[in-house]
Order: C-alpha cells, then structure tokens, then sequence
C-alpha cells in the first residue's frame, strides 16, 4: 500500500547529508546512462499555473514526478515516487522541504567536483529559504571559513546571517555590496528572483567556481554575459533543459558567447567520464535548471526511510 508522507516527515527524515549522497548518486547514475530526465512542462491557466516534470533512475529502481502549482496565494508541491520494477505507487509526497534541500544539494555536488580543494570562502547571493540551504550544501562541500550573503534587503540579510551562525556554526557575514562579496571569495553562488545580474562578470577572479542557481526563464537574469565568457568550463544539470530553462544562459548562447558544444552535463564529471577543472586557476561555472531527477532520487530515500521508522499515512486504492 502506498504512503502519504507530509512536509514534516521530510523535515524529520532526511537532512542536506541524505541530500547530497542522494543527489551525487543520481548525477552518476545520469552519466552512466542508467537514468534519464525529462524537464518541466507547464500549463496555465487564469489565476495560476500547474508545472510538471519527470525522471527514472533505473539502478536505483526508483521513477516518478514532481508536480506543483503557482497561484497567488503561494505554491503547493507533490512528488509521487512508483517502483520501476512493476509500476507500483510507492508514496505520496509533499516536496516544498524536499525541493529546498535537493536544490541546495545539486549546488554542493557541483561544488564538490568543481571547486578548487582549498577553496574556503563563499559569496551568497541571496537571502531566502533556497539560498540558507545553498549555504549548508556549501558546507558540505568544502572547509568553509568564512560565508558572505548580500541581498538588497539589509534585515534579511542580518537575520540569513544569524540564523545560518547559529544553526550551522558558519561565520557568516552580511555585506552591503555585491563588490564586497566577491572581494577574496572563492565559491560564488546565486539564489535570486532577480531580473538583472547581481554582479558585474569582470570581478570573477581565476580559481573561482560559480553555481547560478535561480534564474530559469529569460525573465530573470542572475549573471551576465562576461560570467559566461569567462568560465572555462560551463556544466549543467541536464542538456535536454538548457533552450527551455536556461534562463540566464539563453542569451549568451543566442550571441554566440558560449556555444552548445561547449556545455557538459554535470553528471560526466560525477561519473569520471569528463576531467571537469583542468587546472587550479580555471574559472568553472555550475548552471542548475533544478530537474526531476534530484526530486525523486531524495523521494526515494525518504520513503526508504519512512519505511524503515513506519512513518506516513496508508491511502489505499491507488
């Protein structure tokens, strides 16, 4: 019998560590061949809009979907998790928390095989729930010592920036500029809703490893054009995403400032089929578009794990 499982299963059964080991797992199985995504559909309607986006990991035996709408009162999110072995529906879930850390995650698995070793400072641009999770997958990835955050509001930075001291032990400093954030970081990650870039591209210094995580339409704009060109190794989450959520990275390819060929999938590098950095002072570039794969890979655990405690709600006839 399927399982539902609530927001605050989630919470209690997986933390960014369960993330993280989840989400490389599925980038491996993604550059093994042994999973496969497809990306987000969409359908509007008057007051809101319904997207949905799917994915199968076959050495993890585990397919399903994610589903959310967006209305005006907020969003509302869903994955439901089916055996591959027979079809079945394994489990419900709510996928709000779920979707945070797998965000967070996919950040910290690019960090993991792209930043430099030693690297050790990290610019946060951003100060909503996805960036505090981006900071803690951070965390995993690398000895931070120190975390700058900026964003325009300058008490939510303060409060991102005491929560995050407290809950993680980060030294964690709130700036009020995006020059400042930059100056001596080594890790640059973007989580924004913004319409233009946060920062000027120029300032990348050689060494740095950026993940551009919040922009998916060509509405909105985290990085520039100089970011792109600068970056000597550009990997995405999946290909097939890049013409229909590239957001920041549909310009740059419609100028020619970066070329199709020159993408690679992030799943290569996490299967040793692609070198990734070559050299430590390369500027390497993580663009996510945030796909179904990770979704389900973490539901998956979730549900190993709710199995193994007896949490969640049976809901017969499905």
């Amino acid at each position: 019998m399927p399982i539902y499982l609530t927001e605050a299963d989630v919470n209690r059964l997986v933390t960014m560590s369960d993330a993280m080991s989840a989400v490389e797992e599925c980038f491996r199985h993604q550059g093994e061949g042994s999973a496969t995504t497809e990306p987000r559909r969409r359908v509007r309607v008057p007051a809101g809009m319904l997207h949905v986006m799917f994915a199968a990991d076959r050495a993890a035996g585990v397919m399903g979907l994610k589903s959310y709408t967006t209305f005006a009162d907020g969003a509302r999110f869903h994955v439901l998790l089916y055996s591959a072995e027979d079809g079945s529906l394994l489990a419900m879930i709510e996928a709000d928390r779920l979707g945070q850390l797998r965000t967070g995650a996919a950040t910290g698995v690019a960090t993991k095989h792209l930043a430099n070793v030693d690297a050790s400072v990290a610019a946060v641009f951003g100060t909503g729930y996805q960036a505090r999770t981006q900071v803690e997958a951070l965390a995993h990835a690398r000895n931070l010592n120190e975390v700058r955050v900026y964003g325009r509001n300058p008490e939510r930075r303060q409060e991102m920036a005491n929560e995050l001291c407290g809950r993680l032990g980060l030294w964690v400093l709130p700036v009020d500029s995006p020059e400042k954030a930059l100056e001596g970081a080594d890790i640059v990650t973007t989580m924004t809703s913004s319409t233009k870039p946060v920062f000027d591209g120029a300032l990348l210094r050689p060494g740095m490893h950026v993940n551009v995580t919040g922009s998916n339409s060509l509405l909105k704009r985290e990085v520039d054009d100089a970011a792109f060109a600068r970056a000597d190794l550009i990997a995405v989450d999946s290909l097939a995403s890049v013409s229909l959520e590239g957001g920041d990275l549909l310009t740059p390819l419609q100028k020619g400032v970066v070329y199709p060929e020159a993408l690679i999938e992030l799943g290569q590098v996490v299967a040793g089929r692609h070198v990734g950095r070559t050299g430590a002072d390369q500027i390497t570039l993580f663009k996510s578009h945030g796909i179904a794969l990770e979704d389900i890979v973490l539901a998956a655990r979730v549900y190993e794990k709710a199995r193994e405690q007896g949490l969640g709600e049976g809901f017969g006839g499905l």
